[in-house]
């Protein structure tokens, strides 16, 4: 009786062996194809009004940014597409004109961006920029060491907003898809 169960241990266990086996295809990995995306705030700028009527030009706000994060080979190389969404929101009496120059390392303008935005009452102005296969050449963002910002006032320097805490804001953030493997 013992060697029947010795037997039958046995077979059991080269029957699961057998059954439980596949081959397994190894070059999976080199299809394989990891793109995430990668989402982040790249600039944030308020000015009050009380700023705006301060200024002696038109010109109330000039600022460059050292901005290399787009330039760092681990985010150049692998870079598939993307999109720069900006937001503005005037509450001042006064209409504005906003002014991104995207710069290389030689201070070469790559790109710009204008936007026009009215006096309040106005809606907040959303634009969303595309780059890569369907938008802009990657080049820009890849080559990107530093961002300037100006913002022209258009109206006067004497008006005030009727809004509580009159000011512009600007936002802008990307979300970008990186071949990872």
């Amino acid at each position: 009786m013992k060697k029947f169960s010795v037997f039958c241990s046995l077979f059991i266990l080269m029957f699961m062996g057998n059954s439980c086996v596949e081959e397994q295809d190894f070059g999976q990995y080199n299809e394989l194809s990891v793109i995430p995306q990668f989402e982040s705030s790249i600039i944030y700028i308020e000015a009050t009004e009380e700023i705006i009527n301060l200024a002696t030009s038109a010109a109330f706000y000039t600022q460059d940014f050292d901005f290399n994060p787009f330039s760092e080979n681990v985010f150049a190389d692998r870079v598939v597409d993307g999109v720069i969404t900006y937001e503005l929101e005037n509450t001042t009496s006064k209409p504005l004109q906003i002014i991104l120059e995207f710069l290389d390392e030689a201070d070469t303008i790559l790109d710009t961006e204008t936007f026009f935005i009215d006096e309040t009452p106005s809606a907040v102005l959303k634009r969303d920029v595309a780059y890569g296969n369907t938008g802009k050449s990657l080049d820009i963002i890849t080559n990107t060491s530093k961002i300037r910002v100006t913002a022209n006032n258009l109206g006067d320097t004497s008006s005030i907003s009727s809004q509580q805490e009159p000011l512009i804001v600007l936002k802008s953030s990307g979300k970008f898809s990186v071949r990872i493997k």
